[in-house]
């Protein structure tokens, strides 16, 4: 039976010019690149210039995905933004990217789900793409986490760098079978009994001021693992697929022994990990997407590859969704 599915048919990224090594972040606060490396696997990370802004990171990262789809600005008709970095409180940094790109039609907004940002907005354009009201969209995460850091606390102030990806995701008529292109199952997940193990200290209606990221390491990573692959393994049971039916595995790029870990107990080829945790940090609702054109620009994931993308950030918010490219 012929169905409607929302297949990825092009991708890019947009990374800042200046690149902060660990050597540099030694320099700024108590730490070493040896204790970075150690815990994090990061080894460095992007900031943006001065003035840059998330909408300009965004811009950037949409129209190398509309390049590489073939596309006009004026095939969208649909633009989402997971952001926790905004240009303002409103209106959406999607409106703004939007104007950038020249789009004058069709509706934009943003996401809020910190670094689960592109997989709920996975979940959020399937579901638009196929109700019909919108044809085709650009799901873009963007992110200027240094804005947002205390570059004094040692804890938080190496993990996190800027970026942003964009892929431009369109509805098409497949067979309706699992070899269909396209995103073929999503499940997400939210407990915000956990709100106060990662978030950021301020905000227009509690503190009318930004604030700063603040975040129990511990706390994180104990429940990281656990929540990451009970989610994957319902995107499993949805599709009947397995692991080691996947090509590729492109988690959020939070931190490499969460990423290992989780590896493990999945019981995963280590050989089909798309890893950039090295040289991006994290970049929220930008790793993803940034790691997916990493894997495609250097061949390693090709049209037809079935894809699990997955991640976890605050709220708790957390999520997975199986692709097939």
């Amino acid at each position: 039976m012929v169905t409607l599915r929302s297949v990825i048919v092009g991708a890019g990224s947009y990374l800042p010019e200046r690149t902060l090594t660990n050597a540099e972040l030694a320099t700024m606060v108590d730490t070493t690149d040896d204790w970075i490396v150690q815990r994090t696997g990061i080894r460095e990370r992007h900031i943006a210039a001065d003035g840059e802004l998330t909408s300009d990171l965004g811009i950037k990262a949409a129209r190398a995905a509309l390049a590489d789809a073939g596309l006009a600005p004026h095939d969208i008709d649909l633009i989402v933004c997971a952001t926790s970095t905004p240009d303002n409180t409103f209106p959406a940094t999607a409106v703004s990217i939007q104007s950038g790109l020249g789009i004058t039609a069709g509706f934009a907004f943003d996401l809020q789900a910190v670094c689960s940002g592109f997989v709920y907005g996975l979940g959020t354009v399937d579901g638009l793409l196929r109700t019909g009201l919108a044809k085709r969209a650009l799901l873009i995460g963007a992110e200027t986490f240094s804005r947002i850091l205390d570059w004094t606390d040692r804890t938080t102030c190496v993990l996190f760098g800027d970026g942003a990806g964009a892929v431009v995701i369109e509805a098409q008529e497949q067979p309706g079978a699992m070899t269909d292109r396209g995103i073929l199952t999503t499940h997400l997940r939210s407990d915000g009994r956990h709100k106060m193990k990662l978030y950021v200290d301020g905000g227009p209606s509690s503190t009318q001021t930004v604030g700063h990221l603040r975040m129990e390491g511990k706390e994180v990573f104990k429940h990281a693992v656990s929540m990451i692959t009970d989610v994957i393994k319902d995107a499993f049971r949805a599709t009947g697929y397995t692991a080691r039916d996947l090509d590729w595995f492109v988690p959020h790029q939070a931190n490499r022994r969460i990423i290992d870990g989780s590896v493990i107990k999945l019981g995963l080829d280590p050989a089909k990990v798309i890893i950039t945790v090295d040289k991006h940090g994290n970049t929220s609702a930008a790793s993803i997407p940034l790691a997916l054109c990493a894997g495609i620009a250097d061949g390693r994931i090709k049209k037809g590859d079935l894809v699990m993308f997955e991640a976890m950030g605050g709220g708790f918010t957390w999520g997975a969704s199986l692709v097939r490219m």
